[in-house]
């Protein structure tokens, strides 16, 4: 053979497809270029898989700068018999302009790309080559795969500046040896060249490799292992099969190469999360590993991330006996299993990767996907009244309708679209969209997740005594006081010792009515008609005046909260942060009462089971952020405001109640 080189094809006489219309074959996807070629190539890999008893996929992706001693290699392999002018191949440009970056997807266990090598040959099942290198628009031959048509491949080119990838595989053979292939290809746009028969049109596709026949093929055996080394790319162990996929000069959208490296970390975690997971104790069904020039980027456990974990715990559920399933009466279908989990949690942190998916500050979808158990997208279900509350949902099909579902699906396997599909295909996805909201709606209306514009909670001024719940990091949390429109309610904790008319002395709110009444600013102790009303909520119909007594008893110490509990996170671990004062002058000794309330049960425990937590006082900061690290602490009583720092519980609500008494005078 020749040295390797480049072919650019020309308009046959027949005609084909120019290289701008298949770079559009993606449409005008919603998510961003680096999303999409994390669930595509993932797609491709996990559809490549060589089965469980080979172990899981391994998918890697590596950002990376060729080194200098590879550099000249590079513009000397791939700049050989280029075609003329950047902008019919700017892959000169790439390449000219100093440090050379790459973007590199990997996998391994996978079958490579095997099969015959002309698209005129290919008549067998094998023909992974030809689909991913030559042919464009094929059906999947992979029973219950992610892809469909493969478009999706298209991403890899969109991704580079250049429109160019070198793709290296190992494959086994007819006679089960190995097979080693590297080929390069170039997708960009169609043009016109002046020859001396006068101008002659070309599609805009290039392939790099072996031109001494016909056909442009790919290098292959040892003589494409020697290339591979040479450019520097990962190579294959002695029995190993798989594919590596070189994007050059990739579109990084603005970021920093290890900022991609990060986002896509966390990409993976959002849109593979069900590959890295395991039900039944064995290893998961992908690993995953980002780099970026030799340094790791971990990708994000899916168990311990918030709000990954509530999908695992939905996911769960559908596939356990908590699951439900799902069908549709007319015509009568199965459609799947639906599993669906809710917690009472701190607001969410919007990230790159979870904004990109819709979800900013609550969680309230439902992770849809296919038998393949890839993510489809994350299908919003109605909001919780508060950013404090969240549910997740996992729609798994059903094995019979994955056909449907994947027609539904555009180019980038991104949505179920009815309107795609004929009837009655597409009465069975509305079907599917409606079950689910019925799922939804019963959820919040009984679940203890109050729909919008809805009250589960009697409201007086008596819920404004009672501590607030707030949950434990890794899912639950949030306070919780509620009230009218047009009622105001002043946070406030009874203490276990502490009768009500001390602790009215606290607080009162007069409900509707927006006034917020502090019996001990008023200096007296309410009568027993006034506490009555209290408790039963009835404090609109309240006398102020009648909250007269002893002046002295008005001046014992109490706690005066400042707002709600909320959390703040300090040397990587989130604490729960309560703000209070003591409104009393005077030395006054404060210790802190913690319990836990599992949700939906309303118990109040100060003992944990054995093996369980509980939540910790880690210490009392004072305005100038001093913090004193002791379980009762003495406070000088004033306008200054203090707070208690608490290190939660996970999986339970915290309550909080702060205690107060008087120093005595020695």
């Amino acid at each position: 053979m020749n040295d390797p080189s480049w072919y650019s094809q020309p308009y046959p006489p027949e005609g084909a497809s120019a290289a701008e219309g298949i770079r559009n074959q993606l449409g005008r996807p919603e998510l961003d270029l680096l999303t999409i070629l994390v669930r595509e190539s993932a797609q491709n890999s996990w559809d490549a898989r060589l089965g469980e008893s080979a172990g899981p996929v391994d998918y890697t992706i590596d950002l990376k700068t060729v080194g200098p001693a590879h550099t000249s290699i590079w513009r000397e392999l791939l700049l050989e018999g280029a075609p003329a002018g950047v902008d019919n191949f700017p892959l000169r440009e790439s390449l000219r302009r100093g440090a050379v970056r790459v973007l590199i997807v990997s996998d391994r266990r996978t079958r490579g790309l095997g099969g015959p090598t002309r698209a005129d040959n290919a008549v067998g099942p094998e023909r992974d080559f030809v689909s991913f290198i030559r042919n464009i628009g094929e059906p999947r031959d992979t029973e219950l795969g992610g892809g469909t048509y493969g478009f999706g491949k298209g991403i890899f080119y969109l991704l580079s500046k250049a429109g160019t990838v070198l793709v290296h595989s190992r494959c086994r053979t007819l006679d089960g040896g190995f097979e080693t292939r590297l080929i390069g290809c170039t997708l960009w746009k169609s043009y016109v060249t002046a020859e001396p028969r006068g101008g002659r049109r070309y599609t805009g596709r290039h392939w790099w490799g072996d031109t001494s026949g016909e056909v442009v093929e790919p290098l292959i055996g040892r003589v494409a292992e020697a290339a591979a080394q040479r450019l520097g790319l990962p190579a294959f162990g002695a029995r190993e099969t798989g594919t590596t996929v070189v994007v050059v000069d990739p579109k990084l959208d603005g970021l920093e190469a290890s900022e991609a490296a990060d986002y896509l970390a966390e990409t993976v975690a959002w849109h593979l999360w069900p590959k890295m997971i395991s039900t039944d104790g064995g290893p998961a069904s992908m690993t995953f590993s980002i780099t970026c020039d030799g340094v790791r980027h971990p990708v994000p456990d899916p168990r311990d991330t918030r709000p990954l974990n509530m999908f695992v715990a939905a996911y769960e559920a559908m596939i356990g006996p908590d699951g439900s399933d799902l069908a549709c009466m007319r015509p009568k279908r199965h459609l799947g299993r639906l599993g669906l989990a809710k917690r009472i949690q701190p607001p969410l942190e919007p990230t790159r990767a979870s904004r990109m998916l819709g979800i900013e500050d609550m969680v309230h979808h439902v992770c849809l996907m296919r038998p393949a158990e890839l993510v489809v997208t994350y299908h919003p279900g109605p909001k919780p009244p508060s950013v404090n509350q969240g549910y997740a949902g996992v729609f798994r099909a059903d094995p019979s309708m994955d056909e449907i579902y994947a027609r539904a699906e555009p180019p980038t396997h991104d949505a179920w679209n009815p309107q795609s599909l004929e009837r009655p295909e597409s009465t069975f996805v509305h079907t599917t969209f409606r079950r689910i909201g019925e799922a939804l709606e019963s959820l919040l209306s009984l679940g203890g997740v109050s729909r919008p514009g809805a009250s589960s909670i009697a409201l007086g001024a008596a819920s404004s005594l009672f501590s607030g719940l707030v949950g434990g990091a890794w899912g639950i949390g949030g306070a919780t006081a509620y009230s009218k429109p047009g009622s105001t309610a002043s946070r406030r904790t009874v203490d276990s010792d502490e009768s009500l008319e001390e602790a009215v002395r606290g607080s009162v709110v007069r409900s509707g009515s927006g006034e917020s009444i502090s019996g001990g600013d008023r200096g007296g102790v309410p009568t027993q008609e006034f506490s009555e009303a209290l408790v039963s909520g009835q404090s609109s119909a309240i006398d102020p005046s009648a909250a007269t007594g002893s002046a002295a008893l008005a001046r014992r110490p109490r706690v005066q909260y400042v707002g709600d509990p909320y959390y703040e996170d300090r040397d990587e671990t989130s604490l729960l942060i309560q703000e209070f004062r003591l409104p009393v002058p005077g030395q006054q000794r404060v210790r802190v009462d913690l319990a836990v309330t599992l949700p939906g049960t309303g118990g109040r425990e100060t003992d944990p089971p054995i093996g369980a937590s509980m939540p910790t006082l880690i210490g009392w900061e004072d305005g100038e952020g001093r913090l004193y690290s002791t379980d009762v602490h003495v406070v000088e009583g004033g306008e200054p405001v203090w707070r208690a720092l608490v290190r939660p519980a996970p999986d339970t609500m915290t309550e909080i109640g702060i205690k107060v008494e008087a120093v005595k005078a020695q």
